[in-house]
């Protein structure tokens, strides 16, 4: 069985406080995230090897975004984000 079978999915905004490197400005971004929230009950179609599987399974979020462009009416250059957690696990 498929790992994404345990998960739902949805898209999240999120904000955060980046600085540009270019002009060194801090700025709120919204950034999109993939959230998988564990669903509650197993699969039918479910083995042993699935049920050890699904135990161990939790919820989490992953940074979808790999790229901003700054804010800053001068520079609007675009920039890799750095400083942020690309993977968030949540607590249920």
């Amino acid at each position: 069985m498929d790992e994404r079978a345990f998960y739902r999915e949805s898209q999240v905004v999120k904000p955060a406080t980046l600085n540009c490197p270019f002009c060194r400005t801090s700025n709120s971004y919204d950034l999109r995230w993939l959230l998988r929230r564990k669903i509650d009950r197993l699969p039918r179609n479910a083995d042993e090897r699935d049920r050890a599987k699904f135990s161990k399974a939790a919820s989490y979020m992953v940074l979808v975004d790999d790229k901003a462009s700054c804010k800053n009416q001068r520079c609007r250059k675009t920039f890799e984000i750095s400083g942020v957690k690309t993977t968030a696990f949540l607590t249920d």
